[in-house]
């Protein structure tokens, strides 16, 4: 799987979504990976992952989200000029899915190892045509239905309506047949034209036979009865053999029958030697069908062995290299043919016009073949030499590439770090909910709300002014970091809100700014355990347990974010200053709350004692205090 389709479905759920979104899919697919390099392989199962992730984390299900992406995919490769060869595919419709099968294989210099889907038409109407379509891949029937209904608007301005006529699992790929409806006027057109006689040239088959030096003639046996003199000098045994039996069928994904080709005559054929090349052997199936017998002739075939000994190296000798050919593996020196068979009838018999696929001028060199053994009346010879010369600047730039990439990646890792570290400290100083808000441009005066019912806790150290006045500032801050990491820690534990420290003071709040309706459950939970466990920590100036007083208050208040520098999150209202006074007014040791906690609580697990009336500087008297244990 190329990084090309992994970039663009990467592209596609970020434009979609956002980065959020997909911050979210990575997680959930476990790539780590930020991004793709175009022409690096990847695993097969990295795309799948990332489709069912998004499908999860957007609820869209997964085949509307595998047809939006092919959708995305066509103008996504425009990107990188992949368009202009789809501008260029077919004239009509028509035309553009009947090559459907063979745009691959325009694109196989920069993608050598790309592994594509086969298509062939079938029954073909002024309404549309029947489409199959077959892959090693599961799961991206939908995608490629996109991208047909894409290629439909984008270029030709035709709506394709794709109906799925059948889908199976044929050995290890599916094959699927679909009926392409859409507007086939061209159809009549190119049938008046079949209908009209044309002049025809008469040929000899061995002028033809010449042109096509890689041509093979079999019959409905499938048994061969003439090969092309290039194709001799590499097999000059496969005359009177069976071509299933010498080649497999590498494209398209179909079985080798004669029934089979007939059916696909606008498919590019692709076949694969069963038996690696022999290099020794073609050197002599030179001199053997040579007419050259002289000791020039000898002398250029030493030429070729000693040229041949000098690419493998040492283990070359006396035309034997076994341990060449293991180094090699028989995979590299199978010759590979694409081209198109077309049924001949007057000879009653198939002829694929086939030439040779090198991925290199090294490749040719070990399968024997020479730049003179190809056709020189097309473009054989110019596409090895410049495939070869593409491949080496493709690969200097997939270097260059991979090192951009990787420095990308090392960034980006860097980058998530700092970002998490930020994310970390600015939700100690404002609610993760509101802090979203911020960042998305919301004024902060927007994230302002009345909240109806919360819990506020305020805590200070008894007598903290006269331990200040016996020791140092930096014991002063020791003592409040010690004291306040121990809270911090229980606030997180009781989801409750730190919403700031001043001095010695201490204030919590729970319901603001995620509500819930236990709020003074979690606020009473997180009081007892600040009673408790502040019992052993010292008094610095008296080597004395400290004391704490905590004082507890419900009602309404306005919360959110004012101003622009140094921003929090504060909390507004009378109950802020309630909440105080039952601090400033309590017992050391002891939690004092308002009655109007006290009405949350009833009937709670919490043990309560009535403290009496008390008269404190507050808007709305209270005139129940009490203290809890447990």
């Amino acid at each position: 799987m190329y990084g090309l389709l992994c970039e663009s479905l990467h592209d596609f759920i970020k434009e979609s979504y956002g980065d959020d979104v997909w911050k979210l899919v990575r997680e959930r697919a476990d790539v780590r990976l930020h991004s793709f390099v175009t022409h690096q392989v990847y695993s097969e199962s990295v795309i799948p992952r990332i489709a069912k992730a998004a499908s999860g984390v957007t609820g869209t299900p997964y085949n509307e989200l595998m047809n939006s992406w092919g959708v995305y995919f066509l103008g996504f490769v425009g990107k990188y000029g992949y368009d202009r060869i789809l501008k260029v595919l077919g004239r009509h419709v028509r035309d553009f899915v009947n090559g459907l099968d063979n745009l691959h294989e325009y694109l196989r210099f920069s993608y050598p190892k790309v592994q594509p889907p086969t298509f062939f038409c079938q029954e073909e109407s002024a309404t549309g045509v029947t489409l199959h379509y077959r892959s090693k891949r599961k799961g991206y029937l939908h995608y490629a239905m996109g991208q047909l209904r894409q290629m439909g608007k984008q270029f030709y301005d035709t709506d394709i309506h794709v109906e799925v006529l059948s889908e199976q699992l044929v050995g290890d790929y599916s094959h699927v047949t679909m009926r392409l409806n859409f507007d086939n006027s061209a159809y009549r057109y190119i049938q008046k034209e079949d209908e009209e006689e044309h002049e025809i040239l008469p040929i000899t088959s061995d002028f033809f036979f010449d042109v096509f030096p890689f041509n093979v003639v079999f019959r409905q046996d499938m048994v061969v009865h003439n090969i092309g003199s290039g194709l001799a000098t590499v097999f000059p045994d496969l005359d009177g053999k069976k071509i299933n039996d010498a080649f497999l069928l590498a494209r398209p994904l179909a079985e080798f029958t004669w029934n089979m080709i007939n059916s696909h005559p606008n498919n590019l054929f692709e076949i694969m030697s069963k038996e690696p090349v022999k290099r020794e052997r073609n050197l002599q199936n030179r001199v053997q069908n040579s007419d050259y017998e002289n000791a020039n002739r000898t002398a250029d075939v030493d030429v070729e062995l000693m040229a041949f000994q000098s690419i493998i190296g040492d283990d070359y000798k006396d035309g034997n290299s076994a341990n060449a050919t293991e180094s090699w593996g028989d995979g590299s020196r199978c010759l590979k043919l694409k081209g198109q068979m077309r049924y001949m009838p007057e000879w009653e018999s198939i002829i694929f016009l086939g030439t040779p696929v090198m991925e290199s001028l090294s490749a040719m060199f070990k399968t024997g073949l020479y730049i003179n053994d190809l056709s020189m009346h097309d473009s054989s010879r110019d596409l090895v030499l410049a495939g070869t010369q593409q491949s080496e600047e493709l690969k200097r730039a997939l270097i260059q590439e991979q090192k951009k990439s990787s420095k990308l990646e090392e960034s980006m890792k860097m980058l998530d770090y700092e970002m998490k570290k930020t994310d970390d400290l600015l939700y100690r100083m404002i609610p993760k909910p509101v802090a979203k808000r911020l960042r998305k441009g919301e004024p902060a005066v927007h994230t302002c709300e009345v909240f109806p019912d919360v819990t506020i806790l305020f805590s200070d150290v008894v007598g903290f002014t006269r331990i200040c006045s016996h020791i140092t500032p930096l014991q002063v801050v020791s003592m409040l970091n010690t004291m306040y990491t121990l809270f911090d820690t229980l606030s997180e534990k009781h989801r409750v809100f730190k919403v700031e420290t001043i001095g010695d003071a201490y204030m919590v709040v729970a319901g603001a700014p995620d509500k819930t309706k236990y709020h003074a459950h979690n606020i009473c939970d997180m009081a007892l355990d600040m009673v408790r466990s502040i019992d052993h920590l010292k008094d610095p100036s008296t080597g004395n347990n400290i004391q704490i007083r905590v004082g507890i208050h419900s009602g309404m208040v306005v919360a959110g974010v004012v101003g622009h520098k140094m921003p929090r999150y504060g909390l507004y209202g009378d109950t802020v200053h309630t909440a105080s006074a039952m601090e400033s007014n309590g017992k050391e040791m002891h939690i004092q709350l308002s009655g109007a906690t006290y009405e949350h609580l009833k009937g709670s697990h919490f043990i309560f004692e009535r403290r009496g009336t008390i008269t404190i500087k507050v808007t709305s008297p209270i005139y129940l205090f009490v203290t809890l244990d447990m």
